[in-house]
């Protein structure tokens, strides 16, 4: 089994640097890399330059015209039997390739996702982030979980699909705002067999600042209205948690600034779901820095969510704008 392992790239040449480095590192070496530098002012050719003689390695440059189609761009250039796509901002431990294939020789799948996790060499805030984004006390919760809800949608920072579904469902029609997701849809409904592997993990750095990671779930909360546009079926109960979320901070926020009696109550409602999250965070991550992070994690994969989602709601499906 040979995997093609796919990169689009956006002036991140660091990251692609620590990416790379990882990939020297695989046990199973039946592999090319291909990154695919998506109009960047800050390329990464030296980069690239200190690993081709390390890995089977290819390094396109392109116009700029978003991940999606960036990565179509670099099924078009693979060989392999499987289409493996890497966002830049991951780490991949060792023995990926290997659980990949040992699971695919055992139980054939056409397209597969894993989940993420954080790496010891990850600062607190992106523990916090990571924690936020795979907690069972968000909507992280719901994904990369052996107990995901609905169908399972592989996400494009571990995602992988066979050289069959791309000839026969093509690649991604959209290049951002929930494209993968829509691409996953497809996939499915075309007939094909999609599977999470647990163990596939990879080491998913996010963003490195709240700031960043404000306005990057607030894109994810709008993406899920524009997968709507496509496919009204897939928009569930479970996606307006971070809106009545938001909506209900807003809704405490009134109540304590108009009337007293009832704000207690909400108040302790908040307490109380904070404190799960402090509590949890500290079991898991082992650092009372990073559990107190993480509600903050928390607050903001909720609000800015499901600000975006509310956004998008009433402009796209109230108002029916473009």
């Amino acid at each position: 089994m040979f995997f093609s392992i796919i990169i689009p790239l956006y002036n991140r040449p660091q990251e692609i640097d620590e990416l790379l480095y990882t990939l020297t590192k695989q046990t199973y070496l039946q592999f090319e890399v291909l990154v695919i530098e998506d109009g960047s002012s800050n390329d990464a050719k030296h980069i690239i330059d200190k690993y081709v003689n390390l890995l089977d390695l290819k390094y396109f440059v392109k116009p700029n015209s978003g991940q999606g189609f960036s990565r179509n761009f670099g099924f078009e250039k693979a060989k392999g039997d499987y289409f493996v796509i890497f966002d830049s901002d991951c780490l991949i431990p060792a023995n990926y390739l290997e659980i990949v294939s040992d699971y695919l020789y055992e139980r054939k799948l056409d397209a597969f996702g894993g989940p993420d996790a954080a790496h010891d060499s990850f600062t607190p805030v992106q523990k916090a982030i990571s924690y936020a984004m795979t907690s069972p006390f968000t909507t992280g919760g719901i994904r990369g979980n052996k107990k995901h809800i609905g169908q399972f949608h592989p996400r494009s920072f571990n995602m992988g699909l066979s050289r069959e579904v791309w000839e026969k469902v093509g690649g991604f029609i959209l290049t951002r705002l929930g494209e993968d997701i829509e691409y996953s849809i497809r996939i499915h409904e075309a007939g094909f067999k999609i599977g999470l592997i647990p163990d596939a993990k990879v080491y998913h750095k996010r963003r490195t600042s709240f700031m960043q990671f404000y306005k990057q779930l607030h894109f994810f909360g709008r993406a899920r209205i524009n997968v709507y546009k496509h496919f009204p079926s897939e928009l569930k109960l479970i996606h307006f948690f971070p809106a009545v979320f938001t909506c209900g901070l807003i809704a405490a926020i009134l109540i304590n600034l108009l009337y007293w009696p009832l704000a207690f109550v909400c108040n302790f409602l908040i307490l109380v779901y904070f404190m799960l999250i402090f509590f949890h965070s500290w079991q898991v991550n082992k650092s009372l820095k990073v559990a107190f992070l993480s509600i903050i994690a928390a607050f903001i994969q909720l609000a800015a969510y499901g600000l975006g989602f509310m956004q998008d709601f009433i402009k796209r499906v109230v108002f029916k704008q473009q």
